[in-house]
C-alpha cells in the first residue's frame, strides 16, 4: 500500500486536480497551480492551509509509515513511546485526508452551470485520492504492536 500511495504522489501533485470552464476560457489547476493562484491573489491563509492539507501532510504520512515500517523491520528498540505517537498521528490525520476530494466533489456536483460554467475533477484528484486511500489502508495494515517487540526481551 505504501509503495503504491509513494508512486502515486507525484502524478497526485503534478497533474490537473481541477478543469473549470467559464465564458472566458478553460482553466487547469493543479495543487501547487491552486496554492500559487491563492497566494498571489493574497489569500495567504488559505494558500498555507491548502498547501499543508494537500503536499506536508500526506508527505509527512508516507515518510511517517515508512519510517515505522523500516524501523520496525530492523526491530529497532530505539524510541519505541515516539513511534507510538507518531503512529497514533499518522492515524488521526487519516481520517481528515479526504477533505481535499470532498472539497472538489462538491464543487463538482455544485458549479454546474450548463454552458457557462463547468468545474470537473481532474486525473490528479484521482491519484490525490488513492494516495489517501492507500495511506489510510497502509496504516491500517500496520501492526503497531511490532514497535515493541525487540524492547520485550528474547527469553519467552
Amino acid at each position: 500500500f505504501l509503495l503504491a500511495a509513494m508512486v502515486l504522489y507525484v502524478p497526485a501533485v503534478v497533474l490537473p486536480v481541477m478543469v473549470s470552464s467559464t465564458l472566458f476560457g478553460v482553466r487547469v489547476d493543479t495543487i501547487l497551480s491552486g496554492v500559487a493562484y491563492l497566494w498571489t491573489s493574497g489569500a495567504w491563509l488559505l494558500a498555507v492551509v491548502v498547501f499543508i492539507a494537500s503536499i506536508v501532510v500526506p508527505m509527512l504520512k508516507i515518510l511517517s509509515l515508512a519510517y515505522l515500517a523500516w524501523s520496525s523491520q530492523l526491530r529497532s528498540a530505539r524510541l519505541p513511546r515516539q513511534r507510538s505517537r507518531i503512529y497514533r498521528m499518522v492515524e488521526l490525520v487519516g481520517r481528515w485526508s479526504m477533505l481535499d476530494i470532498y472539497v472538489v466533489t462538491i464543487l463538482v456536483s455544485l458549479v454546474q452551470f450548463g454552458s457557462v460554467a463547468t468545474i470537473d475533477a481532474g486525473p490528479g484528484a484521482m491519484a490525490f485520492g488513492a494516495v489517501v486511500v492507500l495511506t489510510m489502508f497502509s496504516a491500517l495494515s500496520f501492526d503497531p504492536r511490532l514497535i515493541w517487540d525487540a524492547v520485550e526481551p528474547q527469553d519467552e
